[in-house]
C-alpha cells in the first residue's frame, strides 16, 4: 500500500531575478514499512524533496497523496496539522531545548497536540525506554552525549506514533561508532513496521536502507533496491 505518491512534483525558487528549479517533475511512490534513503550532491534536490514530503513546503506544481489525502494544495494551519500527526523529524543538529530534560523535549509534540497530562507522560516514557534512555529521562541535553541527544531526538519523533520518520543526515554530527549505535536503533525502528525515509551523502549510510533513490539536478538518476545485509544489534 502506497503511502506517500508524488507525481510529477516540480518546485521552483525565484531567486532575485532568476528561476532555480530545485525539483523538475519528480514522481515517486513509497509503501507503508519501506526504508528508503535519498542521495544526491548539493543542489541536487534532495534536502526540498524532503521539506516536500514532510509537509514543510509545497510544490509549485505536481499532486502529492499522503495516506490517500490530497496535501499538496493545502493551508499552512491543514500542512501543520498532518505534519504533527503522520510525521516524525530527525535532525543532524538534534535540534532540542537545551534548557529542558529529555522527557521535556518528547513530550513537546504530545503538549502541541492536546495529549492530557497522565497519557503524555506514559508515552514520553515509552518513547524514551525504546531508545534505551529511560535512566536518562531528567537530564538536559548538555548532560548527554551526542548519541545520547540523538536518540532523544529519536523518541521525540516516535511519541506520537507517526506515519513516516523523516530524518535528514542523523549521522551528520556523530563520530562513526555513534552514528552506527544510531542506524542500528533505525533498523529495530523499521523491523517494528515504521516507514523511515533517510535524506543523507554518505554512501554507507544509505546502504543501512532497503531503497535507494538518487536525485540529480531536481531529478530522478536512479531508484534501486538494497542488497540485505546484516546489521548488528545496538549496544545497550
Amino acid at each position: 500500500m502506497n503511502i506517500i505518491n508524488l507525481e510529477n512534483i516540480s518546485r521552483i525558487y525565484q531567486v532575485g531575478s532568476e528561476e532555480v528549479h530545485a525539483l523538475d517533475g519528480v514522481s515517486l511512490k513509497i509503501d507503508r514499512n519501506e526504508y528508503v534513503a535519498i542521495m544526491g550532491p548539493s543542489g541536487s534536490g534532495k534536502s526540498t524533496l524532503m521539506n516536500i514530503v514532510g509537509c514543510l513546503d509545497t510544490p509549485t506544481s505536481g499532486s502529492y497523496i499522503l495516506k490517500g489525502t490530497h496535501v499538496s494544495d493545502m493551508s499552512d494551519n491543514e500542512l501543520a496539522e498532518v505534519r504533527n500527526r503522520e510525521i516524525g523529524f530527525v535532525f543532524q543538529t538534534f535540534n532540542l531545548l537545551p534548557r529542558a530534560t529529555s522527557f521535556h523535549n518528547v513530550e513537546l509534540p504530545l503538549i502541541y497536540a492536546g495529549v492530557p497530562a497522565a497519557e503524555r507522560r506514559q508515552k514520553a516514557e515509552q518513547a524514551l525506554s525504546s531508545v534505551g534512555l529511560k535512566e536518562r529521562m531528567l537530564h538536559k541535553p548538555n548532560e548527554l552525549s551526542g548519541g545520547q541527544r540523538q536518540r532523544v531526538a529519536v523518541a521525540r519523533a516516535l511519541v506520537v506514533g507517526p506515519s513516516i520518520i523523516l530524518a535528514d543526515e542523523p549521522t551528520g554530527n556523530l563520530d562513526s561508532k555513534t552514528g552506527e549505535d544510531i542506524m542500528s536503533l533505525f533498523h529495530e525502528i523499521y523491523q517494528q513496521g515504521n516507514t523511515i525515509i533517510l535524506v543523507t551523502h554518505e554512501e554507507y549510510i544509505a546502504n543501512h536502507a532497503k531503497r535507494v533513490i538518487r536525485l540529480l539536478d531536481g531529478r530522478v538518476e536512479s531508484d534501486q533496491a538494497v542488497a540485505n545485509r546484516t546489521v548488528p544489534n545496538r549496544e545497550t
